[in-house]
């Protein structure tokens, strides 16, 4: 079984909190897998009702009328016994009914049962609600294995690991045996990439056809999300517009360009589009920042953006199988610029950041830009050999007002710092995390007038 370290943050709200939890992120994350295997794990017993598969559950949820209601009608479609103060009741794909965001209150009040939810294209379904019940719903966010959790599959010995954790700390050079070997085993991650099930059948058959086999199976999926929930005008722009994503991140400065949509296109009219292959978990997004100044989103440019795939394994696959073989091959010939890219803003997302880029005519463009223990830190991402030419990284580095005290280029050179630039090997983007705030909070007392 692949572990996930989410789970972690769902035993926390299991032995701490209270309120219910929802678990979203875009279909085949391992969602559903990972909720039953903790409960499964730590013999809590529960009761599962999927909305999609079982109608009679979702019309009782749209239909009771007190929470006493609900239960016994809940009791009387399962197959298993609803104990109070004992029994958790796990809602599945309640994308099918979004309103139970808005009634969880009222359940988790009552008190007599814990509530986990959880279901795909929630961000989607979520937007139009009038209310959300604050102080009463915990929700996580679930995305593809990150490369450290892809690690797994290889029974890395620990010694390795702290090697390399070690290299990231120090700042020193990682050996250069064990250096390569990650590189080798960075390349696979880029063709399978951190959809649980296409992980799996490579651990299993070691064969990047059934893998591929499995990634347009997914694909397919969410295509049929995109004609099944959005409306009749929108489906072939949304469509188009994640068909267009691998060419987009092909061109030189990878920014999305509205008009290969339509010539005649204008992002005030197709936005929504847009926003619903983000908020769907299908797509990520790094917004232009016009200034490397705290706090980014106050310089936020909504109508330039990087638009990548959640999935670096589902973007080689749609690159091609040709693509794939000369990855694995380490080709020299092959451009990886948009894949290592697509791996770095997705480490970025599973680790909590949001992701932006800077881009200024006089001093050039960035790649990414986040706030990082309380500070920002630009990061470059080079495929290449030239990785220490990066100008726009150096001129802002220079410009006093910005005040950057350091910056990071992953590649696929060995760890080194040059003045204030750390470069990292591109596998070590799993070691970026923000710090725990190492500073107590001010008492209440303080506060005492």
């Amino acid at each position: 079984m692949l572990s996930r370290k989410i789970e972690q943050d769902i035993l926390g709200w299991l032995n701490h909190s209270n309120k219910a939890l929802m678990i979203s992120g875009a279909r085949q994350v391992g969602k559903t897998f990972i909720i039953r295997s903790i409960f499964k794990k730590n013999k809590i017993d529960y009761v599962e009702f999927n909305l999609i598969e079982e109608p009679r559950a979702l019309k009782v949820l749209k239909s009771y009328s007190t929470v006493d209601d609900l239960i016994l009608k809940l009791s009387l479609l399962s197959n298993k016994k609803l104990t109070p103060r004992k029994t958790f009741i796990f809602l599945d794909e309640i994308q099918e009914f979004p309103e139970i965001i808005t009634k969880i209150k009222f359940l988790t009040e009552d008190g007599r049962f814990r509530f986990v939810l959880s279901g795909s294209l929630l961000g989607i379904e979520l937007r139009n609600l009038k209310s959300a019940p604050v102080g009463y719903l915990q929700t996580l966010t679930m995305y593809p294995l990150d490369f450290e959790e892809f690690l797994q599959i290889f029974n890395i010995p620990e010694e390795i690991f702290s090697k390399l954790k070690s290299s990231y700390d120090t700042k020193l050079p990682l050996d250069k045996t064990i250096h390569e070997k990650f590189l080798e085993i960075f390349n696979l991650y880029m063709i399978i990439g951190g959809m649980p099930a296409a992980v799996k059948i490579f651990k299993q058959t070691n064969n990047i056809d059934k893998v591929i086999i499995e990634h347009n199976a997914i694909i397919e999926e969410y295509k049929r999300d995109f004609t099944k929930y959005e409306e009749e005008d929108r489906k072939l722009i949304i469509t188009k517009i994640f068909e267009m994503i691998p060419a987009e991140l092909n061109e030189k400065n990878k920014r999305f360009k509205i008009t290969n949509i339509d010539k005649n296109a204008r992002i005030d009219r197709i936005e929504d589009s847009f926003t619903w292959l983000t908020k769907a978990g299908v797509a990520l997004a790094a917004y232009n920042t016009t200034e490397p100044i705290l706090p980014l989103v106050l310089n936020k440019k909504s109508s330039l953006f990087k638009l990548f795939l959640s999935d670096v394994g589902l973007l080689t696959t749609m690159f091609g199988k040709a693509t794939k073989l000369q990855i694995v091959n380490n080709e020299t010939n092959i451009n990886k610029g948009a894949l290592f890219e697509n791996v770095i803003i997705q480490e970025l997302f599973a680790h909590g950041y949001v992701a932006f880029y800077y881009s200024n005519k006089k001093l050039g463009e960035v790649d990414f830009i986040i706030e990082h223990n309380g500070k920002i830190l630009p990061i470059e991402v080079k495929s290449g050999k030239n990785y220490q030419k990066h100008s726009a990284l150096n001129n802002i580095i220079r410009t006093e007002n910005y005040k950057l005290e350091n910056a990071f280029v992953f590649s696929s050179s060995n760890t080194s710092v040059h003045g204030k630039i750390v470069y990292y090997p591109i596998y070590m983007i799993m070691f970026l995390q923000e710090d725990e705030l190492g500073q107590p909070i001010i008492p209440l007392s303080h506060y005492t007038f």
